[in-house]
């Protein structure tokens, strides 16, 4: 049973009860370690993910819309749940289960992409200024 779950998440209702019934689901698909390589690319994600919620939290941006190829739909992650699921992948190699965003306004969340593309137009803008000589 994981016994640390980090900030961002609801607490387990189930923790100390020696009747949990997701015990069992534990016991099915415990958690792996990170190897040092995938340790390093959360640890990326994590810092990406800070500068990402700095530069378009207060523009109105809720968090990050992943395409899932399992089911074939968008997921809606705030940034305090996105967080909190890469630092559990950290601590015991495992991602709780969440319960998904409830009639989420798409226009709210932008992909990893949009704001990988908006951080380097930041940069740039900082370094360079409006990028026209005069």
């Amino acid at each position: 049973m994981r016994d640390h779950f980090p900030p961002g998440l609801p607490p387990d209702p189930f923790a100390g009860d020696p009747t949990d019934p997701t015990a069992e689901l534990d016991a099915l698909e415990p958690g792996q370690p990170l190897d040092p390589q995938e340790r390093l690319a959360v640890e990326e994600d994590l810092a990406d993910l800070a500068v990402y919620e700095a530069l378009l939290g207060h523009r109105g941006v809720r968090g990050l819309v992943v395409s899932c190829e399992d089911c074939d739909s968008d997921h809606y992650h705030d940034w305090d749940m996105l967080r909190a699921n890469l630092l559990q992948l950290l601590v015991d190699g495992t991602v709780r289960p969440h319960e998904p965003a409830y009639d989420p306004m798409p226009e709210a969340y932008v992909t990893w992409d949009y704001c990988r593309g908006y951080a380097d137009a930041s940069m740039n803008e900082a370094l360079h200024g409006d990028g026209f000589d005069n």
